[in-house]
């Protein structure tokens, strides 16, 4: 386990220098070779985190773009994954290997430019429902089953990666439980469109749902009027009234809707008085009627904190001579002001 913040693989702050994503890349490469030599299948979770701040880069890439520390991170992730994609052809295992590259959540804009990515026309960023919080791209690569260059408009959504991975290894969905995901190889392989909701959650509340074209906001909130006192902004010059707002405003009676395809930045939402409104809330309420029915509510594993359960004492640290004693097991309830 490899993992940032393990005093052996420093960020300098100052300089922005570090080699994590070289070690992060030599170990996936170690786990592939020693899996292909045992002629075992094998899955790899790769998430390299040098955009995130404090960003970083290597010696060899700091200072070689043109979009600063940032860019220089991503230029490293971008090398290193050709690496790994050159180390699947030399091994000749690229037509049963699939690669499915994306993101968890947009852009930080609290910490853009210096820091952080852009999420062009999209709405906000990272910590909000909002477009540049919850769209991202995806690149899906696999020579021989996946012909280049073609572009899908299906709707994705991460927890969709278990469902699919299932389905390659031609595995059944468990039915002790219902199962979010969708299996994403008929749209990958076949160009085949499965129109389906996405459902945006802040904590316990739904705020927003997309289906189709369109996207209803229930709940619109940035960030409290507190935070954004403070410097805490997460819609950089992007001021749109009545929709970015900095208290948590309720539209559950008339939902704020958008259509997608002509307003990707979520800026101008349809009149309520529009037939194009009315056909649209036509069809997203039966479906989130139905998905508030049918939900099973859990219980958050993220509703108390305890810096005891830390792992204080990861596998190796004897060696190192870097295990730690836990401290006083002290339940609390955890504070989430997003």
């Amino acid at each position: 386990m490899v993992g940032r913040y393990y005093e052996e693989f420093p960020i300098d702050l100052k300089t922005g220098e570090a080699n994590l994503t070289q070690i992060y890349l030599q170990e996936a490469l170690v786990f592939i070779k020693r899996q292909q030599a045992a002629r075992r299948p094998f899955f790899l979770y790769w998430a390299i985190d040098a955009t995130h701040a404090p960003v970083y880069a290597s010696k060899p890439f700091l200072g070689t773009s043109q979009r600063g520390r940032y860019g220089d991170a991503v230029r490293e992730i971008d090398d290193s994954v050709g690496r790994i994609l050159d180390l699947l052809r030399d091994l000749k295992i690229t037509e049963n290997t699939l690669v499915f590259f994306t993101s968890d959540n947009g852009a930080a804009l609290i910490s853009a430019p210096r820091q952080g990515g852009s999420n062009g026309p999209f709405l906000c960023g990272k910590q909000t429902t909002f477009e540049g919080g919850m769209r991202e791209p995806a690149i899906v690569w696999w020579p021989g089953r996946i012909p280049a260059g073609q572009v899908s408009h299906q709707l994705g959504s991460i927890m969709d990666l278990f469902t699919t991975s299932l389905s390659l290894a031609g595995l059944a969905l468990p039915s002790d439980r219902v199962i979010d995901g969708l299996d994403l190889l008929p749209a990958m392989l076949h160009g085949q469109l499965t129109d389906r909701p996405i459902f945006y959650y802040r904590g316990n509340t739904l705020m927003a749902v997309t289906l189709g074209q369109y996207k209803a906001h229930f709940w619109t909130w940035t960030n409290s009027w507190e935070e954004f006192r403070q410097g805490v902004d997460f819609c950089p010059g992007q001021n749109v009234s009545g929709v970015t707002t900095h208290t948590q405003e309720e539209h559950t009676k008339l939902p704020l809707v958008f259509h997608l395809g002509r307003d990707p930045g979520e800026r101008y939402p349809l009149s309520f008085a529009s037939t194009e409104y009315l056909n649209a809330l036509s069809r997203i309420t039966p479906v989130v009627q139905q998905h508030q029915e049918a939900l099973v509510p859990g219980q958050p594993q993220l509703n108390v904190c305890n810096q005891a359960v830390m792992n204080w004492a990861p596998p190796g640290c004897e060696k190192l001579g870097k295990c730690l004693t836990p401290p006083e097991s002290v339940p609390e309830k955890c504070s989430w002001p997003h």
